[in-house]
């Protein structure tokens, strides 16, 4: 079996990702409420009762705000690391003690035939975390909510079969809206979210042979939109020689729907 999985939910007001090898599947982050949840995994034929467990990248409630329900719910493991569990335990209600698992940054887990590697983003939160699922072979990278993309990023993440990555905002639809400075200057800085361009920058030096499908995602609802997002990464991965449609192809995430499930 193909390792598959779905964006089921991407944005500045919720995110939640679905992987699945044969014999293990979970949810990544559940920023939704868990009605909204339990109607995306059932658009990609799929149940909550199945799930290994959750892994969750850090405590913002868009990206934790169904989190408690659903693990009470199904009964599921939730695996965060230390900093991340002692800022977002207040916020999650009662979870029974053997459901906590702790997945520190920078380490490996393997479930069966899956093995999910984590590693550290610069983003205001305890300590934020990403993964990578490896897989027979295949590679799926799963990066967004960083305010930069770091050597040590790009090496961990290198010539993936497919990316999620973050396109946040147009630098210049930030900087002319309705947020205040304040507001403006944290999304910029090295704490905040990448922007379309430096997004596409940090991709030129990521895409490999192997890479096949990205997925841009957690759009600022404020602050982009798809056509455009799509347009700024295309224009900077072409000034590097990098055709979308020939090597890869470039997809939508959204906020409200799932992705169709894909296989890599």
């Amino acid at each position: 079996m193909s390792l598959h999985f779905s964006v089921l939910a991407s944005g500045s007001t919720g995110n939640a990702f679905f992987v699945e090898t044969e014999d293990h599947s979970f949810l990544v982050d559940a920023g939704l409420s868990g009605k909204q949840l339990e109607l995306l995994i059932g658009q990609i034929n799929r149940s909550m009762d199945k799930l290994s467990g959750i892994l969750v990248t850090h405590e913002h409630s868009d990206h934790i705000k169904g989190l408690g329900i659903i693990a009470r719910k199904y009964n599921l493991p939730i695996y965060a690391n230390e900093k991340t569990w002692m800022a977002m335990e207040g916020s999650l209600g009662k979870i029974a003690t053997d459901q906590k698992f702790h997945f520190e940054t920078e380490t490996v887990k393997s479930f069966g035939s899956l093995e999910v590697e984590s590693f550290g983003v610069s983003h205001d939160a305890a300590e934020p975390m990403f993964y990578v699922f490896h897989h027979e072979g295949k590679k799926l990278a799963l990066i967004t909510d960083t305010g930069y993309v770091s050597d040590r990023m790009k090496g961990i993440i290198r010539n993936a079969d497919a990316f999620v990555f973050e396109s946040n905002h147009d630098v210049e639809m930030l900087r002319m809206g309705r947020y205040p400075w304040s507001v403006k200057r944290r999304i910029l800085s090295d704490v905040g979210h990448v922007s379309n361009e430096d997004a596409a920058i940090a991709m030129t030096e990521v895409i490999g042979d192997q890479t096949k499908r990205i997925y841009l995602a957690h759009l600022s609802k404020d602050n982009n939109m798809k056509d455009l997002a799509r347009l700024s990464v295309n224009q900077t991965l072409a000034s590097k020689g990098f055709i979308t449609g020939e090597q890869f192809a470039l997809y939508d995430t959204d906020p409200k729907s799932p992705t169709p499930l894909a296989a890599i």
